[in-house]
């Protein structure tokens, strides 16, 4: 198996910015990646998507078993001529909706079985399977090993029990994906908010060899502290030479604070699916574009950006949109927040660069306010 080369190329304290390089293109890290979870990146093009600066986007691989089938999407030529995107994609195991989604979920250690939430119809998920799923159906860039994820709060041995079973899927998803050279396997650390069950786990998953490394089973109601907590030594037990990635974070401030702590790849759906909702992130917090105080307001919601979606539009006009439902408004905010959450890693990047991250990630939460990790719409 050939890991992509990922150089890089300045470090501030423990944050880093550099480049992983994969056959469909250069992913700058820190990465943010767009969450298309049936093969689509809610509301956008996938040319919309591009411009706003996005290397890499997510594909779901429960949503795309269940419709239109993976096997659909082979027979289709693979995920990426499917939605006509070139850059690298990268796929998650299934794991997690597999827990939170379907109508029932049985996990054992051969394979959680389940029922699908649009059709009640069975199927099983394996570590196996979910290799054959992603790397061969799919043609993901980036494979993720299959999980245990556990919600949190939880007790200790509850996270141990995942933890362990999840690094015996990461031994069985290794072997599934075998030797590859135009793709990667990413292995996922879990252990809750414990730092010695993390680094059991960090030290099973480095024993396996995986291409890169994810730190799961954070954002998952622990809270931000909690999850800053952890990202105080979870990240130090990862391979330095390989990309560290976090995985379904988040919010501007959570990014911003896991970059200052050593991780190089985000995702998550929420600068669409709030866009969905009404809300604008901005780099002095979340707005409520339903808000009455926007309905004559002429200023767009960015001018310096260079995407239309921030510059061209008034604050009323996407008031009356969202107060009207109008599809328009859903699409110019998503966009926008995606070009918004694509210019925050630029940022992170240069500052990380140039050497001023602490004062960058000062600055950063001063503007944002209480609101920072504000999502409600």
């Amino acid at each position: 198996m050939t890991a992509f080369p990922f150089k890089v190329s300045a470090t501030d304290g423990k944050a880093r910015t550099g480049v992983l390089s994969t056959p469909r293109g250069d992913i700058r890290t820190p990465a943010f990646m767009p969450v298309g979870t049936a093969g689509t990146v809610k509301a956008l093009t996938v040319d919309q998507v591009a411009a706003t600066g996005a290397d890499i986007i997510l594909g779901n691989t429960y949503h795309l078993m269940l419709r239109p089938t993976a096997e659909r999407v082979r027979r289709l030529g693979g995920l990426h001529k499917f939605m006509r995107w070139e850059k690298p994609i990268l796929t998650d195991s299934g794991g997690f909706q597999v827990m939170s989604l379907s109508k029932i979920s049985k996990v054992t250690e051969e394979a959680v079985t389940f029922q699908s939430h649009l059709d009640g119809s069975r199927h099983a998920l394996s570590p196996e399977r979910s290799m054959e799923i992603q790397a061969d159906l799919l043609g993901s860039d980036i494979v993720m090993q299959l999980d245990e994820l556990v919600a949190l709060p939880a007790s200790d041995d509850r996270m141990a029990d995942a933890m362990r079973r999840s690094a015996r899927w990461g031994q069985r998803s290794k072997s599934a994906f075998g030797e590859r050279d135009a793709q990667n396997l990413f292995g996922i650390q879990q252990g809750g908010t414990s730092e010695v069950l993390r680094r059991e786990s960090a030290e099973r998953m480095i024993e396996t060899g995986f291409d890169g490394y994810a730190i799961g089973g954070l954002a998952v109601g622990e809270g931000h502290q909690a999850m800053c907590e952890v990202l105080d030594f979870a990240p130090g037990m990862l391979p330095v030479q390989r990309p560290r990635y976090l995985m379904g974070v988040g919010k501007p401030i959570d990014i911003v604070e896991a970059v200052y702590r050593g991780v190089d790849m985000f995702d998550c759906v929420l600068p669409t699916r709030s866009g969905r909702h009404g809300q604008a992130w901005t780099w002095d917090g979340p707005i409520n574009l339903k808000n009455a105080r926007f309905a004559e307001d002429e200023s767009p919601l960015d001018p310096q950006s260079d995407v239309p979606a921030s510059r061209d539009y008034s604050k009323a006009y996407l008031h009356h949109l969202v107060k009207s439902a109008e599809i328009l408004g859903q699409v110019l905010l998503s966009w926008h927040n995606l070009a918004f959450f694509q210019a925050l890693m630029a940022e992170l990047r240069s500052a990380i660069a140039e050497g001023r991250m602490e004062t960058f990630r000062r600055e950063f939460a001063a503007r944002q306010g209480p609101t920072g990790s504000d999502t409600s719409a």
